[in-house]
């Protein structure tokens, strides 16, 4: 396997365990010293224990992640993919656009997340 398709097996790997609500699947792709800004500019959440606290709040609003392009892998360490995040309320479905920015480190665990999205990328509900 090459080092794009070991990046972006990762990455659907990532999608797929989010979705299984599987916190220890998604931190099991993180390095030890990882970073997480989501969204991009809010404070970088570091280390495993604050990664773990990021992904426990974000599953439990039960927002999916659906693929809207293909996995994208750069020649270097960095991979993205571009999604919307799905989230049921009492109103209606609300729909975040995204493309997290991955970075990887030697061993293939994800080294740094960047989500970039704004408030025009988010779509409430009609009504």
């Amino acid at each position: 396997m090459t080092p794009d398709e070991q990046k972006k097996n990762a990455l659907q790997g990532y999608i797929d365990a989010y979705n299984r609500n599987d916190l220890d699947a998604v931190l099991a792709l993180y390095s030890d010293d990882a970073s997480v800004e989501d969204p991009y500019g809010t404070p970088a959440k570091r280390g495993k224990a604050e990664i773990r606290a990021f992904y426990t709040e974000a599953m439990a609003s039960g927002a999916k992640l659906q693929l809207d392009a293909p996995i994208r892998a750069s020649h270097g360490d960095a991979a993205a993919i571009t999604f919307t995040a799905a989230l049921e309320t009492g109103q209606g479905i609300v729909r975040v656009h995204v493309t997290d920015i991955m970075t990887f480190n030697d061993h293939g665990l994800i080294n740094s997340m960047r989500a970039y999205f704004g408030p025009s990328d988010i779509e409430m509900p009609k009504g």
